[in-house]
């Protein structure tokens, strides 16, 4: 109430007036029936209900469906319509506590309740419609309001503007604030708060999203059937799905909880949750605090962590931390006590590591700027970032505090600042070189840990696809000045426009410099430091001909660019597996379709000439620009195409923009089977595959799989072999028993394996071998 005082008002408000006019109607049409209708109660059935200490303001209005057992019915008071489904004298069971079905010792106002519910000591619940077999147990507040919203971001009829939820996602002032809706995933998230140069569709998105919803006031908060709430405080404007498991509440206001059977979701005790969206499968425990925000698929909030205006992807675990003005993308972990992560898009399959501290260290006095990461980003131990910065694919920063502001164009890199030197080192291709195990165990639990029963969101897993083979591409345009060196290279001024003039070398014979940081020196010179492979070639009609990035860093300070040489000849390798690795699925896809089913045995062998025409098919050119949006890979032209359908009324709601995600999610195989062609042709240096490269292709990548297989075991190994590991066990005994071998690690054993298997699938498309 507008002057914040309570109000005496007489009883009849609480039997009717909950909107003007006919105040059931949008009420019915939120309700099933029962097969047999509701009926009225009889005499002796209210006579029953009186004498089990019951008070209904009318029991004309409190109708029911059989069987009906009056017994089960005790200590109530009811007041407006009230429908009751069947009520039997069975008990319900949940987690070890038994109920009977039925209510006791609740007041109800205006509700619709399922069959065998058991509703006891709920204080006071109004306007909901409860689902079947649903049990409410110690409630303070369950209701709803005559202009519930459930999280959406709308106005009702009547309502002010200033009454709309926005979500101030990727910057702390509000210039890409988004409306939340239910069914909004970071693809949604993304193309709204990226494109605000395209006021058609900012415009567009707005209008689609009120519509999206009926701005009649009077709808009812509904629980699904099978849902448990108990022993929880205060629940306003909450729409429920089935089987959620709700315990120990604060409060929950103004959200909607995405459940079901097969994706059950739950929340814990002590957690406050307002004006949020929550996906299927949602897990929120152990006293979050969440204001302002939309949850995908299959995401935990734990042990405290505080969410604010912040979209968190599929698939993603924040716990004990404070995420504040951010956009992150799927399959995000941040896990500890004190990291610190505000005004920032992820850009997915992140970690952010205790002590990281990522916004709020501001250059001035206006808000944070942005930060910008590509997928994989991982910001080590106590790392501090200044806004506003960018960064490419899986970059990895060792501990520090960098002190000017970064933009880092080399993915799988490892960057360090070294205070000794006083200089910002950069390791490219370092995932690659010394970090394997990671770097192919992270894509693997990605897809083990997809536990989403429907993909209502899609995602790139593999840590080589388009957009970061073309990052690869661009970093060795950048590296070709000083591919031969397997020294260093220093750039002054904060490596301002990497210009060729300006590498200078850092002392000849001295390729382990000792200055240089600890992060990046461990295992320099690892297995296949010297593969001798043909230099890169242009390819005719490639992108942006050798464009060079700004600066690396916002000073004066010198930038060390670590073994660039080996750099290139490792993303070299990297652009052939991803290359050969999806024309081999894309060979034993057109095998099938050319063989039927006897390529369902793979055992069959394709001829030279067989590969050469399903070769020749993927050229004619391909997308070298793409967009990761939200974790689906996308051509920036059809995100281009989008955003006009969007503006020009041809596409006019958001079930349509998700079926435009369906239908680019089904081309993407073909697009990327094509990119991967011109990779081929780029590390092949010509413009068209003959058998004597494909076989030559072949050769390369079964060696590079072998040296994966053998890199993958030599990083984990580092960690059975180092002697500060090893001296807290009596002998190896003891340290076997505790931690295994490295031999023994499954996914050692599981990377081997695929790589025993490789040859043989290689040669099945490579007749000769």
């Amino acid at each position: 109430m507008a002057d914040n005082k309570v109000q005496i008002l007489g009883k009849q408000v609480m039997t009717g007036g909950f909107v003007d006019g006919d105040e059931y109607a949008l009420r019915n049409t939120q309700v099933k029936p029962p097969e047999t209708g509701w009926r009225a109660l009889n005499s002796d059935e209210v006579e029953r209900l009186v004498k089990n200490n019951n008070y209904a303001e009318d029991w004309d209005s409190i109708l029911v469906a059989d069987p009906f057992d009056a017994r089960q019915v005790r200590n109530n008071r009811f007041y407006g319509l009230v429908r009751i489904g069947a009520v039997r004298d069975v008990v319900l069971e949940y987690h070890d506590m038994m109920l009977p079905a039925g209510i006791s010792n609740s007041l109800i106002i205006s509700c619709d309740i399922g069959d065998d519910a058991a509703i006891h000591n709920v204080a006071y619940l109004a306007h909901y419609i409860v689902g079947s077999r649903c049990i409410l147990f110690n409630l303070d507040e369950l209701h709803t309001t005559n202009y519930a919203k459930f999280g959406n971001g709308i106005v009702k009829d009547g309502e002010p503007e200033e009454v709309r939820v926005w979500l101030e996602v990727i910057n702390e002032g509000g210039d890409r604030r988004v409306l939340p809706f239910d069914g909004m995933n970071t693809a949604d998230a993304y193309l709204w708060a990226r494109y605000r140069d395209d006021q058609v569709l900012q415009r567009s998105l707005r209008e689609m999203t009120q519509r999206q919803f009926d701005s009649r006031r009077g709808y009812y908060g509904t629980i699904g059937d099978d849902t448990v709430i108990k022993n929880s405080r205060i629940l306003k404007d909450v729409r429920i799905g089935s089987h959620c498991y709700i315990k120990g509440a604060n409060k929950l206001k103004n959200l909607t909880i995405n459940s079901s059977a097969e994706e059950p979701s739950q929340i814990g005790e002590g957690v406050e949750l307002v004006n949020g969206i929550i996906g299927f499968g949602g897990k929120v425990f152990y006293g979050c605090k969440a204001v302002r925000f939309v949850l995908g698929t299959n995401c935990s909030l734990k042990y405290g962590a505080r969410l604010i205006n912040s979209i968190l992807g599929d698939n993603s675990t924040i716990s004990c931390c404070e995420v504040l003005n951010n956009l992150i993308f799927p399959a995000h972990e941040q896990h500890h006590n004190n990291s610190f992560l505000v005004a920032a898009v992820v850009k997915g399959q992140s970690n952010i590591a205790a002590g990281a501290t990522i916004g709020s260290n501001h250059n001035s006095r206006a808000n944070d700027n942005e930060i910008e990461a590509g997928r994989g980003f991982w910001p080590g131990l106590a790392s501090s970032l200044k806004h506003s910065s960018r960064f490419a694919s899986y970059v990895l920063l060792a501990k520090g505090d960098y002190p000017a502001e970064l933009d880092i164009p080399f993915p799988f890199s490892l960057v360090s600042n070294n205070v000794a030197r006083d200089r910002l080192e950069i390791m490219p291709a370092y995932w690659w070189l010394h970090n394997m195990y990671a770097l192919a165990r992270n894509q693997w639990k990605f897809l083990v840990r997809d536990r989403r029963a429907h993909h209502r969101q899609y995602i790139e897993f593999d840590y080589l696809a388009p957009d970061t083979v073309e990052e690869i591409f661009r970093a060795l345009d950048w590296l070709e000045q000083w591919k031969d060196r397997d020294d260093h290279v220093i750039l002054p001024a904060g490596g301002n426009g990497l210009d060729p003039e300006n590498g200078v070398d850092n002392g000849a014979g001295n390729p382990d410099d000792t200055g240089a940081a600890d992060s990046g020196r461990a295992t320099a010179d690892g297995p296949g430091a010297t593969a001798d492979e043909p230099g890169a070639a242009d390819e005719p009609g490639a992108a942006d001909a050798n464009p060079l990035p700004g600066p690396l860093e916002k000073s004066r300070r010198p930038v060390m660019i670590r073994r660039p040489g080996r750099a290139y000849r490792a993303y070299r390798e990297m652009i052939l597996y991803y290359a050969m690795t999806n024309l081999l699925r894309y060979c034993e896809e057109c095998y099938v379709e050319h063989h039927g089913d006897a390529g369902n045995r793979r055992a069959g062998t394709a001829s030279s000439s067989e590969v050469e025409s399903w070769l020749d098919r993927l050229a004619g050119g391909c997308c070298r620009h793409w967009v990761n949006l939200g974790g689906q890979l996308v051509p920036e032209e059809e995100v281009d195409r989008l955003r006009e359908d969007i503006g020009t009324g041809n596409i006019g709601d958001w079930e349509s923009v998700h079926r435009r995600y369906d239908e680019l999610w089904q081309r993407y195989p073909h697009q990327k089977y094509r990119h991967a062609y011109m990779a081929l042709l780029r590390w092949s240096g010509t413009d068209r595959i003959d058998h004597e490269q494909w076989r030559l292709a072949c050769d390369e990548v079964v060696r590079v799989q072998d040296l994966i297989a053998e890199r993958v075991y030599q990083s984990r190994r580092k960690d059975y072999d180092n002697y500060f590991r090893r001296s807290t066990y009596r002998n190896d005994a003891e340290m076997t028993a505790v931690v295994g071998t490295a031999e023994e690690n499954p996914f050692v054993q599981l990377v081997r394996e695929d790589a025993r298997d490789f040859p043989g699938q290689v040669k099945r498309f490579c007749s000769g071998r």
